[in-house]
């Protein structure tokens, strides 16, 4: 399939690796790049506790560093694993792993070679969907805004909302459904929110080998530290307009003195710094929004969605209350944006990443493609 060779919707296969570690999460969609005309099946794949330990190994690090090597070995065979169950398949996207998020700096690192799971799979993968736009200038985050816009014309929303993915960092996309194209002016805006899932992650498994605090249940037991929270919310970031993006780690030294606290509290305290993070962010909305949907792991986090009930003043609510897949949201993503790649379209403008103009990521490997 070449670009500009079949015109119409094709059945592409998004699969997506979050910061969280949780595992991979694979759909498929049926789009023509522009619109949603249907959503097909899903599969997720968790990682191993020995996987994950490889890939948080590699955090931080850039191509060539010690551990990353590693850490592409296990996400190319996580994601062939997964992706080679699907039928039916004309195109997959993915997303890879990210290890390292620095635009203003060295760019961004999602390891996981497209080509060599081109082959595995014998489709053309479409990949590297971020290093054009921090090339030109751009943030190269956050990507699915452009989906979120499609998602809100099919759900036939009738005016301004918001999505809110928690995943390992959180970040918002306020869309205006009334206005055609994803990159036209005043159509969206989109940027990272803060620390989500990933600071409360790393605490489980710091203190109980956990993967994460299921359902908000250890975060519910705790008290959140007013102070903290405060003293947080006057981090630089907060004071940058969006669009901007962040790196897992960013808030690393800010959160370190959250130590002195117990466990408990800690949870409590993070959980809420997460839902402060957003409800900071909401303070940019172009105009109120009529309901924030919520995908990514943190919707099921009871304590964390509470936070947000409370410090936001429009209703909070799962995606599934709109009759989206909220577990699969970013893998339908980045299955819509390999389409969009495909037939020569934007994937991010000035208003979701930052970019100059208007501008077209990711790169194309097809099997049997020479070196």
């Amino acid at each position: 399939m070449k670009k500009g060779g079949k015109t119409g919707p094709v059945w592409a296969l998004g699969a997506m690796s979050g910061t969280s570690l949780d595992g991979v999460d694979a759909a498929m969609v049926l789009t023509d790049g522009a619109t949603i005309a249907e959503f097909g099946p899903h599969a997720y794949r968790p990682y191993t506790e020995a996987e994950r330990a490889t890939i948080r190994a590699a955090f931080g690090q850039w191509p060539g560093d010690p551990a990353v090597a590693a850490a592409a070995e296990v996400v190319e065979t996580a994601h062939a694993e997964l992706l080679s169950r699907f039928t039916g398949v004309e195109l997959a996207g993915f997303h890879g792993q990210t290890l390292a998020h620095d635009p203003a700096g060295r760019g961004t690192h999602q390891c996981g070679d497209g080509a060599v799971l081109a082959e595995a799979l014998g489709l053309p993968v479409v990949w590297d969907f971020r290093s054009t736009d921090v090339a030109m200038g751009g943030q190269g985050a956050p990507l699915a805004p452009f989906f979120h816009h499609a998602c809100a014309r099919l759900i036939g929303a009738d005016g301004p909302l918001a999505f809110l993915n928690l995943g390992g960092v959180g970040n918002l996309t306020w869309v205006d459904p009334a206005i055609a194209e994803p990159h036209a002016p005043g159509a969206l805006l989109a940027f990272d929110t803060g620390p989500a899932n990933a600071p409360v992650n790393d605490l489980m498994q710091r203190h109980f080998a956990k993967s994460q605090d299921e359902g908000g249940a250890f975060a519910a037991t705790g008290k959140a530290d007013a102070a903290a929270i405060e003293a947080f919310l006057r981090h630089a970031y907060f004071f940058r307009m969006p669009p901007k993006s962040l790196d897992r780690n960013d808030f690393t030294q800010a959160l370190a003195g959250l130590e002195t606290l117990a466990p408990k509290d800690a949870a409590a305290t993070l959980t809420a710094i997460a839902a402060a993070a957003v409800a900071k962010g909401a303070e940019h909305f172009p105009r109120p929004v009529s309901r924030l949907l919520v995908t990514g792991g943190g919707r099921h986090n009871a304590t964390m969605m509470r936070e947000l009930g409370q410090r936001l003043d429009c209703p909070v609510e799962p995606v599934e209350a709109a009759g989206l897949d909220g577990d699969m949201l970013e893998a339908q993503a980045f299955a819509y944006l390999a389409v969009r790649v495909l037939r020569g379209l934007p994937t991010s403008c000035p208003t979701t990443t930052g970019v100059p103009a208007a501008v077209g990521g990711g790169q194309i490997s097809r099997p049997d493609q020479p070196a």
